[in-house]
């Protein structure tokens, strides 16, 4: 039967809270719809979620009344969870889900209990070395649990894991010189000049800008350029700071088109959030990786420890001097040999196919095989084999 002749299985994703479990859902999201599915995106009211799903088209945008755990509030988060179980469920009654992905977070966790009342199959997809609080709390109540790193398996108490890698939406691939300079030019910078990548996350990170700006001065007579994603409440002292040092420079509050960003740069001064680390991974972008100190148990120094090891990064500690930042960052820009081994350890941490593995996966459990539409416009299933790595 012509796929285009039967009912689409309906497929909902809860990926919202950070853009680090946004864009992996979203990625995920575009594979399925590609494959014939009809997908629903459960975000939470967030303004990094809200911003991030106005350039989605042909999906159901569902918004959960989810907040996460602040100031140990637990009253107002049970309440929030329970609200958010009961839109969940409302809109599971209206259209019953055939599956549904969580992507961590506090968003996550209704809509999987809601899932499980109505009968749908479910996953979750868990980024980082350390398991976030709601897929550890998750993973026992799921058919399968995808994982990014091997050792996040022994960490999480489900029935199925399967080492995927994290999803990376398909505009984020190697980058050669001619797609460098034109994204510079897109982005207002200078198309022959070493450009330097400071951003800390979807929502900024004012550790990370407090330690750029120390090591500014150590940046006046380099032949660099900065672009700086600082978060709405450092845009305009990072700005001004760039001026009074002399420093060429591109601020911006925030930037949706990240794969433009990462394509400018040279090198990444960068979080190290799992889908931030798959991004660079990608398109095979050096980085100084700093953790943030008060991730939840630490995972963003396990994560940078993971690449740092391997040479695919340099970890940096928030507290460190800036003359070590700006010897580090010189290096990286400075000396091509460094830059060329950090990009061949890259390789290893990019997962191409973990997009389709996720999605061929959900598709086996529900017994449907699609059709994915190509770039080049022709017609191929959707691999029945592929190689998935299960974790017992």
């Amino acid at each position: 039967m012509n796929p285009s002749a039967r009912s689409k299985p309906f497929i909902a994703i809860a990926c919202g809270g950070t853009g680090g479990h946004l864009f992996p859902g979203l990625a995920v999201a575009q594979q399925l719809q590609e494959c014939g599915c009809d997908v629903a995106l459960l975000i939470s009211p967030k303004e990094v979620d809200q911003q991030a799903v106005k350039s989605v088209l042909g999906m159901e945008i569902f918004t959960l009344p989810a907040v996460g755990l602040q100031n140990r509030n637990y009253f107002s988060f049970a309440k929030s969870f329970w609200n958010s179980f009961r839109a969940a469920q409302i809109f599971f009654k209206q259209r019953r889900p055939a599956a549904v992905l969580a992507m961590g977070g506090f968003t996550s966790a209704p809509p999987i209990f809601a899932a499980k009342f109505c009968g749908a199959k479910t996953f979750l997809h868990e980024s980082n070395t350390i398991p976030g609080r709601a897929n550890r709390l998750l993973a026992r109540f799921v058919d399968t649990a995808f994982i990014g790193f091997p050792e996040t398996a022994a960490r999480l108490r489900a029935k199925k894991t399967l080492v995927t890698g994290t999803p990376v939406r398909p505009q984020f691939s190697e980058v050669s010189i001619e797609n460098a300079e034109s994204s510079r030019r897109a982005l207002g910078l200078d198309p022959n000049l070493p450009v330097i990548l400071v951003v800390g996350g979807s929502q900024g990170a004012r550790g990370l800008n407090e330690l750029i700006l120390s090591a500014l001065p150590l940046f006046k007579n380099r032949d660099w350029q900065f672009l700086h994603l600082t978060g709405a409440n450092d845009f305009e002292k990072v700005k001004s700071a760039c001026a009074a040092n002399g420093i060429k420079a591109v601020v911006k509050p925030f930037l949706a088109e990240m794969d433009l960003a990462l394509g400018a740069a040279t090198a990444c001064i960068s979080r190290s959030g799992a889908s931030s680390l798959a991004e660079m991974a990608a398109m095979r972008l050096p980085s100084l990786l700093v953790p943030l100190p008060t991730a939840a148990d630490n995972h963003q120094f396990f994560n940078a420890l993971a690449f740092d090891k391997t040479g695919a990064a340099k970890m940096l500690e928030q507290k460190s001097s800036p003359e070590k930042v700006a010897a580090l960052l010189a290096e990286i820009v400075g000396d091509e040999t460094v830059r060329q081994k950090i990009q061949v350890a890259l390789a290893q941490w990019h997962a191409p196919e973990a997009v389709a593995q996720i999605a061929e996966n959900i598709l086996s459990a529900i017994g449907e095989k699609f059709s994915v539409t190509q770039k080049n416009g022709k017609q191929t299933e959707v691999k029945s084999e592929l190689n998935l790595k299960v974790v017992a």
